[in-house]
C-alpha cells in the first residue's frame, strides 16, 4: 500500500504510525506542504494521512497552500479513498467538506481519555485507552454526511467518519518517546504549551506522555491497523 503523508511542519509526522507501516509493507510519501512541496499526483497513493500543525484551518492569507490541501482532501475522499486525519488533519476533513471548525473556549492539552462509538477503526480497544490533546480549535459543526464517533468534556466532536473510510481524529496518537522533545525544541510550540498550561507546562506534559507513552503506542497500533484493514478492504 502507498500512504500519501501531508506534513504541516517537520515535528508532526506519522511517528509511532511508521514502524506499524513498514511492518505491513507500506511504502510513504511525505509531502512538507509548509516548506512549499507540491502535491503529488494523487492516483499514485492507495491512502492519505494528514498530520497536525500549528495553524488554523482558516489562515489561508498566512498559508496559501491551505486552499490547494482542502481542495486535494475533498478530491481524495469524495472519490470514496481511505483517508485519516490527526488534529488538522480532523479539522481539514471538516472544514473540506462544508463543516466548520472554531475556536474553542479553552485550549485541551495534556493526556486525556476520549468516549468512543462502535466503529471499525476502534475495533479491539478497551473502554478506556490514553491519548494527547493539543488543540485551541474544534470542528463545531459536522459536515453533512458525517457521523461523530467520540466526545470528550472538553470537546463534543473528538473523532469523525465521513463515508466508510474517511476519518479525522482530533487527538493524537502517534507520539513517540522523542516527540515531547522534538516539539521542545521549537520555541513557539513551548510558548503556545505555557500560556495554555501555566510556567513548567511543558515538562508536565512531558512527564504526562512518558508516563502512558505504552499504553498511547498500543491504541495507535491498534488505531492504524484498523486503518489499514479498512483501506485494504
Amino acid at each position: 500500500m502507498n500512504i500519501l503523508v501531508f506534513q504541516h511542519v517537520a515535528s508532526e509526522h506519522p511517528g509511532s504510525l511508521r514502524e506499524v507501516m513498514r511492518e505491513r509493507g507500506c511504502a510513504m510519501r511525505a509531502v512538507e506542504l509548509d516548506e512549499g512541496e507540491a502535491i503529488p499526483p494523487l492516483e499514485d497513493f492507495n491512502a492519505l494521512l494528514v498530520m497536525g500543525g500549528p495553524m488554523d484551518v482558516w489562515e489561508t492569507d498566512k498559508h496559501p497552500w491551505l486552499v490547494e490541501e482542502m481542495a486535494a482532501i475533498r478530491q481524495w475522499v469524495e472519490g470514496g479513498r481511505p483517508y485519516l486525519g490527526i488534529c488538522l488533519g480532523h479539522q481539514l476533513l471538516a472544514q473540506a467538506l462544508g463543516g466548520e471548525v472554531g475556536r474553542m473556549d479553552k485550549p485541551e492539552v495534556g493526556m486525556s481519555r476520549v468516549q468512543v462509538a462502535d466503529d471499525p477503526i476502534f475495533a479491539g480497544l478497551p473502554a478506556l485507552w490514553p491519548c494527547m490533546q493539543w488543540h485551541g480549535a474544534e470542528v463545531k459543526r459536522l459536515p453533512e454526511g458525517a457521523v461523530a464517533l467520540a466526545t470528550s468534556p472538553g470537546c463534543a466532536i473528538q473523532a469523525q467518519r465521513w463515508g466508510r473510510a474517511a476519518y479525522g481524529l482530533q487527538f493524537h496518537i502517534e507520539p513517540t518517546r522523542d516527540t515531547t522533545a522534538e516539539w521542545s525544541r521549537m520555541p513557539s510550540y513551548k510558548k503556545a504549551l505555557e500560556r495554555a498550561r501555566g510556567p513548567g507546562g511543558f515538562a508536565a506534559m512531558a512527564a504526562e506522555v512518558q508516563a502512558e507513552i505504552a499504553g498511547l503506542n498500543g491504541a495507535a497500533r491498534v488505531i492504524f491497523s484498523n486503518f489499514l484493514d479498512i483501506a485494504s478492504g
